[in-house]
């Protein structure tokens, strides 16, 4: 597999699309800084999947598109492509058949990337995956780019290691581990959910079974009491079907009686219109006579209230002239009352002011005296807080001592028990008795190191021959890969040769003729081509002669066919006879073909010539009609000649049907050896796993001895540590009880100094006693002085308010009067001229009603008249009345009579309604329990009655009620619960079981990562310290693991150049940093080639000596690994089979130039 040519579009400063063919495996590119040299690398390395923007020096992804220059505007996309040959088959899988593979990427500004697989879209992942265990990738040793050579030697350890893992090709197994890790997590978190529903649903199934016991039991009891119910209802409907019988006749016999009883009424009711047409003539009467009376009546009131009227307005003028006078003489009185007030308010101020003047000043005089005796307690209390500040020090003087006595006190008292227990641990503390222990321990971990040299020793037996047994099954799938690989390209063969055929024998009108033949009942035998037979180097020469005729139709009797139905074939139909003869011939074209005869007796006219030379001589020999061709294709007749066209010179029908025939052979006999070969596999494989128990029951038994040393010698150690610890313990004992005793003296003494000067404030306390004592008295006199002082400005101050108020009291009702007496003066004016108005409306005359009286004496007789004609017509019409009534009452006597009759009846029919509708309700609630009544009734025992069965029912409805609560589903809910229930379990046991196959799956993926990374890893140190000199001229060089576990240890280098010491590669200089990673890269390369490599200025830091020997050690790879490398020595480019210039004419526009050294030697030579 190698790098055949990389196709640049819009990536960086590459705008134009470019091509970069690499025709051999030293491949230079050269040009100045900044041309681009590095954007083909960054280019391989971003199609090949690289995610960060920061290793294409870059801030974002799209700045991998070029963003335009002065000259040029920016371009919206960016694509690189890749091809690669793969006719070596490197790649596996489903691309293995591919002999040139395509990867390309593609990024828009705002679609972002896309990946091409072939031309087909794929993901990221696709790409990865294929290039795995290759050397391929996105930051794989594969491609060094500047400063990754520093960086590669002065990366840490397990940065390092991923090249190792990367060169023994088990990336692919760390993915599948992280995968099945992944389905780990996966599978656990759905067994933990499952472990939950489980749980759930085996408490919800609990439950369920005692509520299916409940519902079976409830089933059993409501069947018991439908019975009981059933009976009962028969009873019921048996007692209201005899009452319907005996109100029946009840019925009849209340109708009768309603009959007579509304004869009897028409009789009363036909008198009683009778006497209400008389009643109505004697009420008209009666209207009329009190029409006359109302209106004589109306008459009087209106005389007697136009006389009332009259009286009362002039009482009403007499009563409000004497309020009036009345109101008069109060406000004057008022008045005079109010002035003789006013008067004496007056003299009242004047005597009060000079009263008010002296409180005043009273009250000023005892405010200054109270300010004073303020002044002396503000003073004093000056003086007792300085004191109580002096006096304040002696007595937290006191507080301290008294502290910090109690606190050494119980200091000594700690350290006086602590001695005495450092005393009894001392005295408690013997000689340790584990010396016995010490030496059995030491003669049984001698036993124990036996055990494990012993397992260590098979271990490594064992796993020699796995490491063989690996070995050959590697070689079996090596095998096994390419039978697939050459019977899949087997299988692909024929699958295009047979679509070949199929497109060849379909070809033209032929399906229009099948089904035109089909149509007619005419049976063919197939094509021309499939039943020739032509011998071998005239095939070609013969579908040239017969062309079309190759694919038509063979059928039994053609001329019967042409006699009768011909004519209506299709346009271009062709059929051939089906017959077959040994006609023979010398040297005609017939002779080297089989099949039917009218085909070989026209190919008898065709002579054979092996060359063109031959045919020319003997055609004159022939008939007018003859002609000769060669294998060639010449066929040339008299005055005429042709020769083979694309077409025919193309592979044919015959010779495809050939190679089929060969191919079905190979592809047999392909498969039965990848058959044998997998066989052979599996065996190797089972003996494999057969070595691989072998080890881990070997590392078992080797772990248990290890884990027993390891026991042993822990408990060993933990013997000689009490030893020692019991003498270090004695020790610290003594160093202890020493100090405890020093700290006992030092503490008595600081509680003597303390009790000291605890004595020496309670003295200055005491004395300070006494001068409190005269501050107190001093404080009692000032405070009584203080309070006398306050209490007389208080009364003064209490006196000069009251004066004060007095006189605004004063003053107030000085200004009230006032207002008052303008008021009252207002109102006696008032008054006196409403008295004046009202003397004018009293009449003068004595009796001013006496007309009224007249007129009304006048109608009073009147009516007198009118009420004796309205008392006879009213006792004329009350007769009447009185008659009508009592036929009314007799008639009502009657309709009541018929009324009860009526209610008796519509009282049975209701009742008889209910027995029927109550009938039919408990023959419906029969039919509801699946009863018949006469069944039900007939079935009824002798002594049955309704209030035992009653007593039954309620009975059993007890029974029911006390199960409470039921859940009539129960009973399937709890069946479909045990099967989810069942369902779940083996789900369960699946999940474990897939838990265990992914534990051992990892298990073997470790095993085979840690063989294959320990192989890997002492075959590169092999070929890094065979490089290593020839690199330096001399020294060694070697790597070291960093870890015990191959699963995750690092790698470092260690590194010895000539004439210096054995020293880590952080200490060499930058070339020789340099010399060191190209001698473990290419150690790698030699171990697993990656199909190229790329290195960018690599040979930097190198002096021309070791850049000679870098670029001979590289032309001795180029045999197996294709070198890209840009470079600016010369020494390198000579080396170099191609140089490609990349140069920048255009500001920011880079250009490439192809340059093959041989060719430009040759042409320099000429």
């Amino acid at each position: 597999m190698r790098l055949k040519s990389i196709k640049l579009a819009g990536f960086k400063s590459f705008v134009d699309p470019t091509t970069v063919n690499f025709s051999s495996n030293m491949s230079s590119v050269v040009g100045p800084n900044g041309c681009g040299k590095s954007n083909i690398i960054d280019a391989v390395r971003w199609v090949m999947g690289e995610s960060s923007a920061k290793t294409l020096r870059g801030e974002s992804m799209v700045d991998v598109i070029f963003n335009g220059t002065t000259h040029r505007q920016p371009v919206g996309q960016a694509s690189i492509e890749l091809l690669f040959d793969n006719s070596d088959g490197k790649i596996v899988g489903e691309y293995a058949a591919y002999t040139d593979i395509s990867v390309r990427r593609q990024v828009d500004r705002d679609d972002g990337s896309q990946y091409y697989l072939n031309g087909s879209k794929c993901r990221r992942r696709d790409i990865t995956d294929l290039f795995l265990g290759t050397g391929l990738g996105p930051r794989s040793y594969a491609i060094i780019e500047q400063g990754m050579i520093s960086r590669l030697i002065e990366s840490r350890p397990e940065d390092l290691r991923v090249f190792i893992e990367e060169a023994a090709g088990i990336s692919k197994y760390k993915e599948r581990r992280r995968e099945t890790e992944s389905r780990m997590r996966r599978t656990l978190e759905n067994l933990e959910r499952l472990t939950d529903l489980r749980e759930e649903l085996d408490r919800n199934l609990k439950h369920l079974q005692r509520q299916a016991q409940a519902a079976e039991k409830y089933a059993g009891l409501k069947a018991e009491e439908r019975e009981v119910k059933a009976q009962l209802l028969a009873l019921q409907w048996r007692e209201y079907h005899g009452d319907t019988q005996v109100a029946k006749a009840q019925i009849d016999e209340l109708a009768v009686r309603r009959e007579a009883e509304r004869a009897e009424l028409e009789r009363t009711s036909a008198h009683i219109e009778r006497l209400r047409v008389e009643l109505t003539d004697a009420t008209d009467h009666f209207n009329d006579v009190q029409a006359r009376y109302y209106t004589v009546g109306g008459e009087v009131t209106r005389v007697e209230q136009a006389l009332r009227y009259e009286q009362e307005k002039r009482a009403g003028i007499e009563q409000e002239l004497d309020n009036t006078r009345g109101s008069l003489a109060e406000a004057s009185g008022h008045l005079s009352a109010d002035r003789e007030r006013l008067t004496m308010w007056r003299e009242e101020l004047v005597v009060l002011d000079p009263e008010l003047q002296r409180q005043r000043a009273i009250a000023d005089a005892a405010g200054q005296h109270l300010a004073a005796a303020e002044q002396a307690m503000n003073e004093w209390q000056s003086r007792w807080d300085d004191f109580n500040q002096q006096a304040a020090v002696p007595r937290q003087e006191t507080e301290v001592q008294q502290s910090r006595i109690v606190y050494l006190e119980q200091v000594l008292r700690r350290l006086h028990e602590r001695i005495q227990r450092l005393e009894s641990d001392r005295n408690e503390l013997g000689e340790s008795s584990n010396l016995d222990r010490v030496e059995e321990l030491e003669a049984t971990i001698g036993g124990v190191d036996a055990r494990v040299i012993d397992g260590e020793s098979a271990i490594k037996q064992v796993s020699g021959s796995i490491v063989a047994q690996r070995e050959h099954i590697e070689r079996l799938r090596s095998h096994q890969d390419d039978h697939r690989s050459r019977l899949q390209q087997m299988k692909g063969q024929q699958a295009s040769l047979e679509a070949l055929q199929t497109a060849a024998a379909d070809a033209g009108e032929t399906e229009v003729l099948d089904a035109w033949l089909t149509e007619h009942s005419i049976q063919h035998c197939g094509a021309v081509f499939e039943r020739l037979s032509v011998q071998e180097g005239w095939a070609a020469t013969v579908e040239q002669v017969l062309g079309k005729l190759l694919t038509a139709r063979c059928i039994d009797d053609v001329d019967q066919l042409v006699a009768q139905s011909f004519a209506e074939a299709p346009a271009g139909a062709c059929v051939v006879g089906a017959s077959e003869d040994t006609l023979a011939t010398d040297n005609s074209l017939a002779a080297v073909v089989t099949g039917p005869t009218v085909l070989r007796q026209w190919l008898s006219g065709i002579f054979r010539a092996n060359d063109l030379a031959k045919a020319l001589v003997l055609l004159p020999t022939l008939g007018p009609d003859a002609s000769v061709i060669t294998p060639s294709g010449e066929w040339i007749g008299r005055g005429w000649a042709r020769t083979r066209t694309k077409a025919d010179a193309s592979m044919g029908v015959i010779e495809r049907r050939e190679m089929l025939a060969q191919l079905t052979g190979d592809i047999a006999a392909c498969e039965q050896q990848l058959h044998a070969t997998e066989q052979e596999l599996q065996q190797a494989c089972d003996e494999r796993l057969r070595l691989e128990e072998t080890l881990d029951t070997a590392q078992a038994a080797l772990k248990q001895a290890v884990r027993e040393q390891a026991d042993f010698s822990a408990e060993l150690k933990t013997q000689m540590g009490a030893i020692a610890q019991d003498r270090q313990r004695r020790g610290q004992l003594e160093a202890d009880l020493d100090e405890s005793r020093q700290q006992f003296e030092s503490e008595q003494a600081a509680l003597i100094q303390a009790r000291a000067q605890l004595a020496d404030a309670i003295n200055k306390m005491e004395s300070d006693g006494l001068v409190r004592e005269q501050l107190l008295a001093e404080r009692d006199a000032l405070r009584e002085a203080f309070q006398s002082a306050r209490e007389q400005a208080r009364e003064a101050r209490d006196e000069a308010h009251r004066s004060d108020v007095r006189a605004q009291n004063v003053n107030t009702q000085i200004e009230t009067v006032a207002s008052t007496i303008v008021r009252l003066e207002q109102q006696v004016t008032q008054l006196e001229s409403r008295r004046r108005e009202l003397n004018l409306l009293i009449p003068d005359s004595t009796e001013p009603d006496q007309a009224l009286k007249e007129q009304l004496e006048t109608l009073l007789s009147q009516r007198v008249e009118a009420e004796a004609a309205l008392t006879d017509a009213r006792q004329t019409a009350s007769d009447k009345e009185h008659g009508l009534r009592e036929q009314e009452q007799g008639k009502m006597a009657v309709e009541n009579r018929l009324q009860l009759l009526h209610s008796d009846i519509e009282a049975q029919n209701i009742k008889q309604t209910e027995r029927h509708i109550r009938t039919e309700t408990l023959e419906a609630q029969l039919q509801e329990l699946n009863k018949t009544v006469q069944v039900v009734v007939a079935a009824l025992p002798e002594h049955a009655s309704e209030p035992e069965w009653q007593v039954n029912v309620e009975r059993l409805t007890a029974k029911i009620t006390r199960l409470g609560p039921i859940n009539l589903a129960a009973i399937d809910e709890c069946a479909r619960a045990a099967e989810r229930k069942h369902y779940l379990d083996v789900q369960n046991d699946d999940l474990e079981s897939a838990l265990k196959t992914l534990e051992n799956a990892i298990r073997k993926i470790d095993k085979e990562t840690r063989a294959r990374f320990q192989e890997t890893f002492d075959q590169v140190n092999a070929g890094f310290s065979d490089l290593f000199p020839k690199v330096f001229g001399g020294g060694t060089a070697s790597l070291e693991l960093t870890g015990n576990d191959l699963l995750d240890t690092g790698v470092a280098i260690m590194a010895r150049p000539p004439g210096k010491k054995n020293t880590t590669i952080h200490l060499l200089s930058g070339g020789e940093k340099a010399m060191t990673a190209i001698a473990l890269v290419f150690s790698i390369f030699q171990l697993n080639p990656a199909p190229f490599c790329m290195l960018d200025e690599v040979d930097a830091p190198l002096d021309d000596a070791n850049v000679g020997r870098f670029a001979r050690m590289v032309k001795e790879m180029s045999d197996k690994v294709q070198f890209i490398f840009i470079t600016h020595n010369k020494i390198s480019m000579e080396m170099a089979d191609q140089l490609m210039g990349v140069t920048m004419h255009e500001p920011g526009v880079s250009r490439l130039v192809t340059v093959d050294i041989k060719q430009a030697a040759q042409l320099a030579a000429s």
